[in-house]
């Protein structure tokens, strides 16, 4: 069994919003009273990811100060290169370390602890280098497909402008929070490269190089597709909101 020293949570949360129609970083917008991002901390937490990790860039001193009172630790990105480049900035900081790497995204509060706790136990149930949370949906719409073989484990995640039509069917998709063993993440780092119309460095393709390598990677389809759903505008944080203060959502989202 890990002890907590063996488990780190890395926080995706840099991002500016521009759909948000407001200048401040999209973590700090409300939801229900409490900034986006603490739902994902006290999951994270709940899940015995103590130490915590934030990867931060738009107007990030705002940030900081927000959580002066919180033992979470702080990396700045400056430039939003993607979210591999985020992993790579905060990398001195796990100089240290080995044990799961929990990367989750800053703007998705509906993970649930128990969640987060499956993909870490799923990781070493298969002695995997990675597992990926995923959600199934009615319409899986542009989102990154799933692509698992026979036995169960991901062959690929295909991003959908790059998939066939059989490949579209495919309703379970990525939803962008993974379990990493962090050497393995560690080693393959320096191996992504921006070779892409953003012009960024993806996590998604640490994932492709660890299948080309023939490492096991896994995947975890949340229990509510809820749980993968990220605020990207007003329009879907009031949506959220209204989510949770009628009840709709499971009693633990609260």
């Amino acid at each position: 069994m890990n002890s907590e020293n063996d488990k780190i949570a890395l926080i995706l949360a840099a991002g500016k919003g521009k759909r948000m129609k407001s200048d401040l970083p999209k973590i700090l917008h409300k939801l229900n009273g409490r900034f986006i991002v603490q739902y994902v901390m006290d999951s994270a937490r709940e899940a015995g990811l103590k130490r915590q990790i934030m990867v931060i860039g738009h107007l990030a001193e705002m940030v900081r100060e927000s959580f002066k009172d919180s033992a979470v630790e702080f990396v700045l990105q400056e430039e939003q290169l993607g979210t591999g480049h985020a992993v790579m900035m905060a990398e001195p900081l796990l100089r240290n370390f080995s044990g799961d790497l929990v990367v989750l995204c800053g703007d998705m509060p509906l993970v649930k602890p128990r969640t987060i706790g499956r993909l870490i136990d799923e990781r070493h149930r298969l002695d995997a280098a990675a597992v990926v949370l995923s959600v199934v949906l009615d319409d899986p719409a542009m989102y990154g497909r799933i692509v698992r073989g026979q036995t169960g484990l991901l062959q690929a995640i295909v991003e959908y402008r790059d998939a066939n039509k059989k490949t579209r069917r495919i309703k379970e998709v990525n939803t962008g929070a993974y379990c990493f063993d962090w050497k393995e993440l560690r080693s393959i780092l320096a191996h992504l490269g921006d070779d892409n119309d953003q012009k960024e460095y993806y996590l998604t393709d640490s994932i492709a190089i660890m299948v080309g390598r023939g490492r096991r990677v896994g995947a975890v389809a949340a229990e509510d597709q809820m749980e993968g759903w990220g605020v990207n505008s007003v329009e879907e944080l009031q949506e959220m909101e209204k989510l949770i203060k009628s009840g709709t959502t499971p009693a633990d989202y609260m």
